[in-house]
């Protein structure tokens, strides 16, 4: 099952630099790493990211991030992954660049 993250451009080539990441701001100060399935992204966003352009969408298969990832319950009793490690560029499956219109971000291609 692939899990997604989504960075902004900086903490994408922050990532791209070293190779590893505590995250954006919100994650450095959660302890951990904040993931979204598909299913979760549109509200996730929606929410956290409403009107940011550009963004890049990370995916990973959450069985390679072992026992560091975690699956707690956050909106309304939901199960999001949470990486309590950092987060590692070579662990990516692929980086997507997310749509945006204007008013709405559009996933790319290849979400499952």
């Amino acid at each position: 099952m692939f899990i997604y993250k989504i960075l902004r451009p900086a903490e994408m080539q922050a990532l791209e630099a070293t190779g590893t990441s505590f995250g954006a701001p919100v994650d450095i100060t959660d302890g951990f790493i904040h993931f979204s399935t598909a299913t979760q992204l549109g509200e996730t966003l929606a929410r956290h990211f409403a009107g940011e352009a550009p963004l890049l969408l990370l995916a990973y298969q959450a069985d390679d991030l072992g026992d560091a990832l975690k699956w707690e319950a956050s909106r309304g009793g939901a199960l999001f992954p949470h990486l309590y490690a950092p987060l590692r560029r070579d662990q990516a499956h692929w980086v997507k660049a997310v749509g945006f219109d204007g008013l709405m971000h559009r996933l790319p291609e290849g979400v499952e």
